[in-house]
This record gives structure tokens, sequence and C-alpha cells, in this order.
């Protein structure tokens, strides 16, 4: 649900501002209001050194989980943290990237062997210059004599593939050989190895500083947030209206409902400070806090992802959660998997204290995957039944769901309700807000799809379940097609005409029969998704048992028998980790765009972008 809000319109000296503005994070409640808000160049900077804090942070947290940490040894100045921290990981990107180009070099010519570079550059300076080439073998042997009558080669060192050779001549020759020339040394390899050496050291050295600084990044933090209380302020006086010459400012706050009390005593102990407390109107850009149950709660970061919903509307999250949960279940498919998503959840839960909304809302599609797979008899691709000795599903005791052979329908079915469920919420929430005719276009439609998903959509799923006295032949079928027909048709706007209602209802009709088709045959991927990684798994399954030949069975235990079960435990977990990569993926998007497109289309979903956010001390 949406949390109720109430909307103050504020007024103080604009002395007070910075006084007024601590006052209000100490109370922790009101969100003002900054939309609109056009930074300058100032605050880009400011913007920008809140960034590389945050960014600074992040970086210190996996530092300090690291094994470059250094524990206990030295301190950094106080008040220069942040600095030291800039300046450590400028030496240390500066030392990894020479290291990335003296390794490559050392890789060139580590070949050629060891050298004096001096003497190298005291030949030059006499008149000798080497200049040195790499060549195929096979060009080298079939060319070399040819070579050696015009110039004078030495060949420096070769290998199966290459052979490396220099030309000794004065550096003034134009060489045209079919060989590849490389450019003289500059470092010996003694020189290079040395000079990594050196990297390395400063490396360490610096690693040992970020150490300390990661000890002491609370100094960090506390800049942190003094910078976003300044971006705060600043914000806040840019979008601030000025009166009286600038002598006064006019802000808009907001409020919980339920706290709202609180904050018009904070503001009645302010005696510079008036104030107009009212409800929220439809114009307003109110900002939106969800407060729902345990479950819906871990949903919320889904539909964060796409958008909170307006204040005012229904908050959609409790309706989609149990259907998200249920297709991520299908999508995926398999116990096996669902166990291990499970298991993720849970170390995850244990080992990231900060992210346990997102673990334990792994572990319920984890769970639920588990559920379903147990349900479709699918563990790793082997099949439950074929495992307890039935290979024929219908023989075996247990009721499981034949997937592959009657999940297609269900999916349809399943899309269909989710849909109907949705113009369901539409119809409630337009009657609650604008009254019940304004719901006759959609009830109309609402009524004709229930109608026609009773009486003839739930035979396609079992011929034995049909409504009696409700079947597409009965009277009672007719005249509820025809109410819903009369909604749509002829009622879709009671202060209209009615001729062009009707002509107004037929151009609807067209374009939701198009759309309903469109958006029920988006459900099938439920069923595509859920396949495809079934068959995947049991594909990997028979690759590791045929190519390891143990798909015939063990018929004598020995050595090759262990190289047998080795080799097929490597492609299993190889195959299977692929397979649940990608089926995992499918299974968290897939779910969601049904979410955002199908059923959010259908509910009427309004959306906004601004979130509560009250001002608050950060430490």
């Amino acid at each position: 649900m949406i949390v109720k809000m109430m909307k103050y319109n504020i007024v103080l000296f604009s002395a007070e501002r910075e006084r007024f503005i601590e006052r209000l994070r100490e109370l922790g409640m009101v969100d003002i209001t900054t939309s609109g808000w056009e930074p300058t160049e100032a605050d880009r900077a400011l913007v920008s050194a809140i960034d590389e804090r945050t960014k600074a942070l992040a970086s210190l947290e996996q530092f300090a989980n690291s094994e470059a940490y250094v524990a206990g040894g030295a301190k950094v100045e106080k008040g220069n943290v942040f600095e030291a921290y800039q300046e450590a990981q400028a030496v240390i990107a500066n030392a990894k990237a020479d290291n990335v180009r003296l390794q490559k070099l050392l890789d060139e010519w580590i070949a050629w062997g060891d050298f004096d570079c001096s003497v190298l550059a005291k030949l030059a300076e006499s008149g000798v210059v080497l200049r040195y080439f790499t060549a195929q073998r096979s060009t080298f042997e079939k060319s070399s004599a040819a070579w050696g009558a015009e110039m004078n080669i030495a060949v420096i060192g070769e290998d199966a593939a290459t052979v490396r050779f220099v030309v000794i001549g004065n550096g003034s020759e134009d060489i045209a050989i079919d060989a590849q020339e490389q450019k003289a040394p500059t470092m010996s390899n003694a020189e290079i190895k040395a000079q990594i050496e050196q990297n390395e050291a400063a490396i360490k050295a610096q690693n040992a500083i970020l150490s300390a600084v990661a000890n002491a990044r609370v100094e960090i933090e506390a800049e942190l947030v003094a910078l976003k209380y300044k971006m705060q302020d600043v914000r806040i006086e840019a979008t601030a209206d000025k009166a009286a010459d600038g002598l006064l400012l006019v802000m808009e706050g907001w409020a919980e409902k339920a706290t709202s009390e609180k904050v018009d005593a904070a503001l009645d102990s302010c005696p510079d400070v008036v104030y107009i407390k009212e409800e929220p109107s439809p114009e307003d850009d109110t900002p939106v806090k969800l407060k729902n149950n345990r479950f819906a709660r871990l949903f919320e970061m889904i539909g964060g992802l796409y958008a909170l919903p307006k204040y005012g509307t229904l908050d959609m999250t409790p309706f989609f959660a149990p259907f998200y949960m249920l297709f991520f279940a299908i999508c995926l498919n398999d116990a096996g998997y669902g166990a291990i998503i499970f298991a993720l959840g849970l170390v995850l839960a244990l080992k990231a204290p900060k992210m346990r909304q997102a673990a334990y809302l792994t572990m319920v599609c984890g769970g639920a995957t588990t559920l379903f797979g147990l349900y479709t008899g699918s563990l790793f691709g082997m099949s439950i039944p074929a495992l307890m000795g039935y290979p024929n599903m219908a023989d075996c005791p247990i009721p499981f769901l034949d997937f592959q052979g009657k999940f297609f329908a269900w999916s349809l079915a399943l899309g269909v309700f989710q849909i109907l469920v949705g113009m369901l919420l539409n119809i409630v929430f337009k009657a609650y807000t604008f009254g019940i005719t304004s719901t006759f276009a959609t009830l109309g439609w609402f009524i004709i799809l229930l109608s026609g998903c009773l009486a003839g959509g739930l035979q396609l799923l079992d011929p034995s379940w049909v409504i009696p006295g409700f079947t597409t032949s009965d009277i009672a079928f007719y005249v509820a097609m025809g109410i819903g027909a009369l909604f749509m048709l002829i009622l879709n706007d009671v202060k209209r005409n009615p001729i062009l209602n009707f002509a107004s209802g037929l151009w609807d009709t067209y374009n939701n029969v198009t759309g309903l088709l469109s958006d029920v045959l988006s459900y099938i991927r439920l069923f595509a998704i859920g396949l495809s990684g079934g068959v995947l798994a049991q594909v990997f399954n028979s690759l590791a048992l045929g190519l390891t030949g143990l798909d015939g069975g063990i018929e004598q235990f020995g050595v090759g028998t262990i190289f047998q079960i080795l080799g097929a435990t490597a492609i299993l977990l190889v195959g299977h980790g692929i397979n649940l990569f990608m089926s995992s993926i499918s299974s968290f998007v897939h779910p969601m765009r049904l979410t955002f497109v199908e059923f959010y289309k259908n509910a009427g979903f309004e959306m906004t972008t601004r979130s509560f956010n009250p001002l608050k001390k950060e430490i």
C-alpha cells in the first residue's frame, strides 16, 4: 500500500534557512521538494566530489576484505585520508599499467636471451647497428641462403615454428625480406625484471597506505555526509521561492500522515516559521512511500526497477508478488536448480546483512522453484518418476505434472488469469475513485472475458471442468455476454451520445482484441523457457554419460572408471553451471517483463519517479 502523506507550505526568513534545515534533519520526517533544480558548474563539482567519495568507500570496503589488506601498520594524517587514498590509487594504477607494458616487453624479448643494452649502444656509435627480425622456420630455411648473400645475418634463437635473427649493418640499409622486424631493445631482460619488481614493491607499499586509509575511512564517510548535506542545502536554496526581496523563503515539504503531528509540534517550536498543512491534490508531485507485509515487501525492489506507483493510485506490489514468484519457478522449473538458488540466497543473507532483502527474495524464489520442480518431477534434468522406477510418468502413483505435455495450455490460462486480476483491480480502483460509471467500458470487457473463460476455457484445460447451466450453449452465458457488450458498446461513456459510444466501442473492440491476444500469447514464454532449460539439462546429462562411456553403466570398477567419473563430473558441473546461469537470468527477466507490460497495462498502472526521501542525520 501507499503511505498517506501530508503537504506543508513553509515560510521562513532566509537567514534562518541553514538552522531550519538542520532542525528538519534532526527530526528526520520531512521531505523538501527540490524538483526543477538546474545545477551550476559549482554544483556539478559538488556532485563529482560526492561520487568520488562514494566510489572510494565502496573500493575501500572491498579492499578491506582482500588479501592485499594489511592489518595494523601505518597511519595516515588526520584530515588527509581521502587525498591519501587518491594518491595511493594513482601510484598503484600507474605501477600496474607500467608492469603490463614491461611484461609485454619481457615476453617479446625473453626468447632472444639476455643482453647488455649499453654494449648495443656502443656498437651503434661505432657504426655497427643490429636490426632484429623473426620469421617462420619454413620461410627462413627457404630464403636464408639468398638473404645471407646480400647481408650479414646471425641467428640468435629458434624454436619449432620461429627463427629469430639479426641483420648486422650500419642502419641505413633498406632491408626488404619476408620477416617481421622488431624495435631494438632499450632495456635488458634483467633490467625489465628489476623494474617489474620495483613496481611490485611500490604497489605493496601503497597497499599498506590503503590499509591505513581503510582503517580511517570513517573520515571519508563524514566528508561524504557533509557533502550530501551541502548538496541538499544547495538544491533547497535553488528551488525555494523567494519573497520580500529575498528576505523570505517559501518551500514545500512532505511528511507521513501518521507522523505529521510530530512534524507539527517541531514546526510550532520554531518561532519564525509559518506553515500551512493540507491534504495533497492530484496535481501535486507527491512523494511515494510503500508499506507492505513481509512477503510483498521483498518484491518492492522488483517493482522499483520499473517505477513507483503514482500517489493516489494503487500499489501493485502485493498483487504481482505471488505471480512473479510462481513465474520464476515455472521458468526455472527444476528442483535441483531451485535448491541451489535457495542456498545462494541463504549464504547471501548470512554473509551480507546489508543485502538481506535481495537474499530473502532469492530464497523465496528458489524455494518456490524447488517445490514446482518437485511437482513437475524434474531434478537436475532427470525425471524423478524414472528415478523411482516409473519410466512412464502416467504409471507413477504420485500425480506429477506432465510439464511438456500439458503446461502449454496452463501457461495461457495463467496469462488470462493475471490479466483478469489486473482488469479487476483497475475496475475496483476506478469505481472507488471516480464512481462505478467510469468503469463501464472496462467492466464490459471483463464480463465478456470472464464469461468466455468460465463457459468455454475451462474445458480446454480439463474436459470435466464444466459449470452446470453456464456453457457456451446456455442462456446464462449469452445473457452475460450481452450485459458485457452493453457496457462495452453503449454505456462506455454515460455522458456521451449512444451512437458515438457505439462507434467508439467498435474501435476499442478492435484495439482490445488485438492487444489482449498479444498479451495472452506473451505468457507462452513461461512454457518455452521452462521447457528449454529442462531440455538443456537433459542434453548435458546425456553428454556427460555418453562422452565418458558411462551411459551403459559400470560393468567393472577400475582406475579407468575413476577417470570416467571425473570426466562426467566436470561436464556436468560446467554444463549445468551454464544452464543454471542462463536460465536464472531468463527466470528473473521474463516474469518482470510480463509484470511491467501485460499486468501493469491491464491494471491501469500509473507511475511516478519521486520517492519519499526525508532529510535526516546520517551519522
